[in-house]
């Protein structure tokens, strides 16, 4: 498996030079190379990429703006001369951010984060995980792994998440939403706009909420026949319900 990537840059030695290093890191191929954004467009619609290498200072439409027309960008590793723009970079969550000439130590460097970040990105994205799999969430700029065993619900808290496990609390920037689509379905339940619960680690229910780790959740009105009528909930020896 590869990272499959696409350089963006209106500099043709930069664009060249680019693509000659990155030719050299065997788990990165180039599908795609643009001048502007506009091209940029394009290969990311028809080809699909994981991975931008993206340059900033472009005629029209400049690299930071292309990233916000994006609605699910891939992996951005931005390379420009200027790095005042750092800042304005990792606020729009790009990966890294290179500055011209690139060292091609620092290149190798931040195409194994994106690697790394790939990796960890499909094993979250993960619909049916083993009983001892994990996925990992961003909290203060890294990345801190959870193992799905431990984790025992997540709870809404207004543009963040907290994910409550056996011994530790994660704040993550992210919708309950979102969450949702990450966790296994078979194994997670929404009870509330704003808890998503591990059924195996409810320890009693009733038709208006579940406790875990001693603790009471409530069931809002529009979840509670899903929650009653889960079939994990029926089945399993913790799920009890008394009405």
């Amino acid at each position: 498996m590869k990272l499959l990537s696409i350089i963006v840059d209106d500099e043709p030695i930069a664009r060249k030079g680019l693509e000659e290093d990155i030719r050299d890191i065997d788990f990165i191929d180039v599908i795609g190379i643009a001048e502007n954004t506009a091209q940029a467009m394009e290969l990311v619609i028809s080809k699909k990429p994981d991975l931008i290498f993206l340059d900033i200072e472009m005629p029209r439409i400049n690299g930071l703006d292309f990233i916000k027309s994006l609605k699910d960008p891939p992996i951005v590793i931005i390379i420009t001369a200027y790095s005042k723009y750092a800042l304005k970079g990792y606020e729009l969550d790009v990966l890294d951010f290179l500055v011209k000439p690139i060292d091609f130590d620092r290149l190798q460097k931040a195409c194994n984060k994106a690697w790394d970040f790939y990796t960890l990105k499909h094993q979250a994205s993960n619909k049916e995980p083993k009983t001892n799999s994990f996925f990992f969430v961003k909290v203060n700029g890294k990345f801190e792994r959870i193992n799905f065993n431990e984790l025992l619900f997540v709870e809404a808290a207004n543009n963040y998440v907290i994910y409550h496990t056996s011994n530790k609390k994660f704040l993550v920037n992210d919708t309950l939403r979102n969450v949702v689509n990450t966790l296994p379905a078979f194994h997670f339940i929404k009870i509330h706009k704003s808890y998503v619960v591990s059924v195996s680690k409810i320890e009693s229910l009733t038709a208006n909420e579940v406790t875990i780790a001693g603790r009471p959740l409530p069931i809002s009105r529009s979840f509670k026949e899903v929650v009653l009528n889960n079939r994990m909930i029926g089945r399993s020896p913790k799920g009890k319900e008394s009405r």
